[in-house]
């Protein structure tokens, strides 16, 4: 598949996808973006437009180990839920970016769950 066609894919999905979903500062925004190499994830107020939390595979303490980019996105999702919940954050709304809710999206997601985060 031609890589320009499938970027504009997945910008007209995450397009789509935020006409529904607004982070307000009483349930802010889990936005999740995924390279090749990393995933990275921030809790943003869309009212303010400011990123309240975030982390990514790039964090010190974060590596991928015998899982792969798995077991990364598994280690960011607990540490943006722990950050989260530091943070006094324990209710988001999740933005998957455009992408299908599986593989290192869905480990992220689970993770994020275990760690307090209600979404």
């Amino acid at each position: 598949m031609d890589p320009k066609r499938k970027r504009a894919g997945l910008e007209r999905r995450h397009r789509h996808l935020r006409k529904r979903v607004r982070g307000t500062a009483q349930r802010p925004r889990l936005a999740v973006y995924r390279s090749n190499t990393h995933i990275y994830a921030q809790v943003i107020d869309d009212e303010q437009g400011h990123t309240l939390v975030a982390a990514s595979s790039l964090d010190e303490g974060v590596d991928r180990g015998d899982d792969g980019k798995v077991g990364a996105a598994r280690q960011v999702g607990e540490l943006i839920g722990k950050r989260a919940t530091q943070a006094g954050i324990d209710q988001v709304v999740f933005d998957r970016g455009g992408r299908r809710y599986a593989g290192r999206l869905k480990a992220l997601a689970e993770a994020a769950r275990e760690a307090g985060l209600d979404f």
